[in-house]
């Protein structure tokens, strides 16, 4: 049997839309302790396109269906939603086996059908979309733990969000506001901090600018372009969280003389676990917190996505559906 699907078909680190491509590739084939999904919705995210630049996919390993984030109905008929880090805790894999996000090892989710270990099975709330599910498991879950996690903070505590716009940057906003923080974003475009403020942030301004007040946490997506201004923005033993660095790993000051005399600490964060995404589904389903859906795309219509996610010409999340 064959299923419609976007993947990649060659790996191209200058230009990697050359490398996606849309047509058919073979169905899912029935593995002992994994379980099969109807796809009914999946996310776009960053790693896609590092996936087509060759970050995490090897050659060896083409062509690869792209797409970590799925909502769908399972092979009993419920719907679910899609925990996309194979291997955790070794369910479904062998025991040696590392952990990995899907589309590294096995075939991804902007597709018809997707396999997946029964483990790595989550109910969808009824009170959220196919749409809106898919696009939790990744960026949205990414957010959840640097803040909850791994920056710590609590209700009353301020947090810099650099690069308002991105999918972990806007869920960082959503939700920190949704639990009582007191957050403020950056954003090279006028009109995503406008955005920035509609859904939560107290203020958003210009990426460098002069805070009204040193915060307790960051969350960095950004990477060189903003990491000083991270640094300078904490308070005294504040905490810096990175997820992620799209303009560059090498900023052109560390600042390790204002890390260790303030006593700062810097944390990196890499999706979440299992239990994590759990609450975050909760979490949506009990407060009306939604996640915020730029676009959604029939699966024929994947490369427009791409382009615009390549583009950076997003705010929130690119959702592609298959029905």
């Amino acid at each position: 049997m064959v299923m419609f699907a976007a993947y990649a078909a060659r790996i191209d680190r200058d230009q990697p839309l050359n490398g996606l491509e849309l047509g058919e590739r073979p169905a899912p084939e029935v593995r002992p302790g994994w379980t099969t999904v109807t796809v009914k919705a999946a996310s776009l995210n960053h790693h896609d396109l590092w996936s087509l630049r060759g970050v995490g996919l090897g050659e060896e390993s083409l062509p690869m269906i792209l797409g970590c984030d799925a909502a769908g109905i399972d092979a009993d008929g419920n719907e679910v939603v899609v925990h996309s880090v194979i291997g955790e805790t070794g369910h479904g894999v062998g025991p040696r086996e590392k952990r990995s996000i899907l589309t590294e090892k096995y075939q991804g989710t902007f597709a018809e059908q997707v396999t997946v270990p029964a483990w790595n099975v989550l109910p969808k709330p009824k009170e959220l979309s196919f749409a809106e599910a898919a696009c939790l498991p990744t960026a949205w879950l990414t957010a959840y733990r640097m803040l909850f996690t791994n920056a710590g903070v609590r209700p009353g505590d301020s947090v810099l969000v650099q690069g308002a716009g991105g999918g972990v940057a806007t869920a960082a906003i959503v939700l920190g506001k949704a639990a009582g923080l007191r957050v403020y974003a950056t954003s090279r475009d006028e009109a995503k901090r406008e955005r920035a403020v509609e859904l939560g942030a107290v203020e958003a301004f210009e990426p460098g600018a002069r805070l009204p007040r040193r915060v307790d946490a960051v969350i960095e997506t950004v990477g060189a372009a903003t990491w000083s201004h991270s640094v300078k923005s904490l308070r005294p033993g504040g905490t810096l969280v990175i997820s992620g660095a799209t303009s560059g790993p090498n900023p052109p000051s560390a600042e390790l003389n204002r890390i260790f005399f303030l006593e700062l600490k810097v944390v990196g964060s890499t999706m979440g676990s299992k239990d994590e995404l759990e609450d975050l589904l909760s979490f949506c389903a009990a407060t009306g917190v939604r996640p915020v859906v730029d676009e959604v795309l029939p699966l024929d219509r994947a490369r427009e996505g791409f382009e615009r996610m390549a583009g950076g010409d997003l705010f929130g999340k690119i959702v592609l559906t298959t029905s």
